[in-house]
């Protein structure tokens, strides 16, 4: 028979931090139960310091408002929530507190999950209300988008991109999503006609983006290859060069208007390269990413 080492305690797999300008942070749990994930969503939402929280694959994301707050814990309509978010140059502290269930989810779920500097924890289960401080490195999101890995012959971008990803990704670069991004069919594609997007948290940005391309490099089958790169935590200045590629055929010349955008570089500069910049505002937008903006379909 299977044994149990510790029955009432879901540690979270993974917690993280990305941070950008003033006001700008994001949690990212990758949770273990879902139930328990969802159930979080559904009352750490009506925490003060929580602007939004969306579902993603395998993650809760949470944007976060700094402060320390008093929260009103009610058994069954607010039994959990998060009551502090405080940043420094090169970590984010989120204090969770929770009553009953709600407690262990707060203090003993969160304050074990990898990619934690330092917990701090109460006893917690029964009745009990029990809480946790986390102390999370603070990372920058990086957006690598790629395009035209591939022959009429052999290869599939979306493939390359995922296995590149699990190549470099490490504790210092979590690998966070990986986006398709229906491009417009143009002529000269392979099949489909799409771009990915790979999101990472960073500690070290430059590093990361000179791994992907060396794999990148050593295993496209392409010599259009396109791989662009954003740093920052929001990508949206990028959107109408995205939705043009996504609406009709672009050529190099419009490359000039969006490549001197703050955080944008260039890496791999092929035919794909328009491609490679169109996925990138996309990441985690699946239902938009995928859809066909050919007006036929």
């Amino acid at each position: 028979m299977a044994s149990i080492s510790d029955p009432y305690t879901v540690p979270y797999r993974r917690l993280v931090a990305v941070t950008g300008g003033p006001g700008e942070v994001e949690l990212v749990e990758f949770y273990d139960c879902l139930g328990g994930a969802m159930w979080s969503r559904h009352h750490y939402q009506k925490s003060p310091l929580v602007s939004s929280v969306r579902c993603v694959g395998p993650t809760m994301r949470y944007l976060l408002v700094e402060g320390q707050v008093e929260l009103p814990l009610e058994g069954s309509r607010f039994p959990a929530g998060i009551a502090g978010v405080e940043r420094s140059e090169s970590q984010v502290a989120v204090t969770y507190v929770g009553l009953g269930g709600g407690g262990v989810g707060a203090a003993g779920s969160r304050s074990q999950a990898a990619g934690i500097d330092r917990a701090e924890a109460d006893p917690c289960g029964g009745g009990r209300r029990a809480g946790s401080t986390v102390w999370l490195p603070a990372r920058q999101r990086v957006l690598i988008g790629i395009d035209d890995t591939d022959t009429p012959e052999s290869g599939a971008t979306w493939t390359l991109a995922h296995n590149i990803a699990r190549g470099v990704e490490s504790e210092d670069d979590v690998y966070l999503s990986h986006t398709i991004v229906q491009l417009y069919p143009v002529r000269f594609r392979t099949k489909n006609c799409v771009g990915v997007v790979l999101e990472f948290a960073s500690s070290d940005p430059e590093e990361l983006v000179s791994r992907v391309r060396a794999l990148l490099e050593e295993h496209t089958l392409s010599d259009q290859t396109g791989m662009a790169a954003f740093t920052g935590f929001d990508p949206a200045a990028l959107q109408p060069f995205a939705d043009a590629v996504k609406r009709g055929e672009v050529g190099p010349e419009a490359l000039a208007a969006v490549t001197p955008t703050p955080g944008l570089s260039l890496h791999l500069t092929g035919r794909g390269v328009i491609g490679a910049i169109a996925a990138i505002p996309f990441y985690t937008r699946y239902e938009e990413a995928l859809r066909l903006w050919d007006g036929l379909s």
